[in-house]
């Protein structure tokens, strides 16, 4: 598992597969950060009227990205695609922050293989998340979508954790 943290990629990067690998790279490394020095009691906190806590967010990232390159760009048959959805299809967390941090460092991973082995024009599998009527995403549309997860939720956590115990910054 590999959560690459550090800053953002250089400013004179321009290859789209680096700055995209790079960028995934730098807003995981933000979440783990964010979610640094924070106990499992506190991570399970909510300051928010929606109710969602840190945990639930560092699941739902795990698992989006899961959904995304495993059952949406490579096609695999998972059995449970939205394993970040509980009842009312609100986010969960019934498991450690760790683990769901391991989860994320094993996405980064085969994310990582996947850009490796494939141009970002190469058009997603059919057979599991698509496969209907609609066309299927290119492996650069689907990249940019996780990319902007990230980056949004990782917005959500700065304002939560500092809703929860003052920490601010980057």
């Amino acid at each position: 598992m590999t959560i690459r943290p550090g800053a953002e990629p250089p400013v004179t990067l321009s290859d789209p597969r680096d700055l995209l690998l790079g960028y995934l790279d730098y807003y995981r490394g933000v979440i783990v950060r964010k979610l640094d020095g924070l106990g499992e009691d506190q991570a399970r906190l909510s300051p928010l009227p929606s109710g969602w806590t840190p945990a639930e967010l560092l699941c739902h990232l795990a698992a989006m990205e899961r959904r995304w390159i495993r059952w949406g760009f490579l096609g695999e048959d998972l059995p449970d695609p939205w394993a970040d959805r509980g009842p009312g299809d609100r986010w969960t967390a019934p498991g450690s922050v760790a683990e769901y941090t391991g989860l994320l460092g094993e996405g980064a991973d085969l994310t990582r293989s996947v850009v490796e082995k494939n141009a970002l024009d190469t058009v997603a599998a059919t057979g599991g998340r698509f496969g209907g009527g609609e066309p299927a995403p290119t492996l650069g549309w689907i990249l940019f979508h996780v990319l902007q997860e990230y980056a949004r939720h990782a917005g959500q956590l700065d304002a939560v954790r500092e809703l929860i115990d003052g920490a601010t910054g980057e």
